[in-house]
């Protein structure tokens, strides 16, 4: 089943929990993050694997429907952007994002923090949550979804946003 372009933006911690939901194991490259301190903008492109068509693919004989598409995620009012085990000169290094959080500070504001595969992160200084997440073209089929520890082979398990580590790579991020 076709996945449908989504086009979300979030304004509340709530709202960041469904992107980050949505975003588990999305892969992408180093060069295709840019923090733009003039605009207080951060943006990434990315390749995010479709989590709910995967579990309903999982029920179904052969099971193996599996997809992803670009996306662009972008964070705007941002003041900093603070880099963990990151080397912006490592343009072709290929990142799984796990999770999107968010620690508040002064209201509305605080840290967006981006925490990938490998202990690496960014931390996002914000003047309050305003994000967007936007598909930007057609999906593709992939051979296999990513894997969780203590995930059962084949569960087909939506995740939540806590954190596992796991990715299956994809085109414009070094893998299938």
């Amino acid at each position: 089943m076709p996945m449908e372009p989504l086009k979300l933006i979030a304004l509340d911690e709530e709202d960041l929990a469904v992107l980050s939901s949505l975003l588990q194991d999305a892969v992408l490259r180093v060069a295709d993050m840019t923090y733009l301190p003039k605009q207080k903008r951060f943006a990434a492109a990315l390749n995010r694997f479709d989590w709910e068509n995967a579990a309903k693919a999982s029920g179904k004989a052969g099971g193996k429907d599996y997809r992803r598409r670009r996306a662009a995620l972008r964070f705007d009012r941002v003041f900093n952007a603070k880099l963990k085990n990151l080397k912006p000169r490592a343009e072709t290094r290929v990142l799984s994002l796990l999770a999107i959080g968010f620690a508040p500070k002064e209201a509305p504001g605080g840290i967006l923090t981006l925490t990938f595969s490998g202990d690496a992160s960014i931390q996002l200084e914000v003047e309050c949550i305003e994000a967007e997440l936007r598909d930007l073209g057609p999906e593709w089929r992939t051979s296999s979804k990513p894997e969780h520890p203590g995930d059962e082979p084949g569960a087909g398990s939506v995740p939540d946003t806590g954190g596992k580590q796991g990715a299956e790579g994809a085109p414009g991020a070094g893998g299938s």
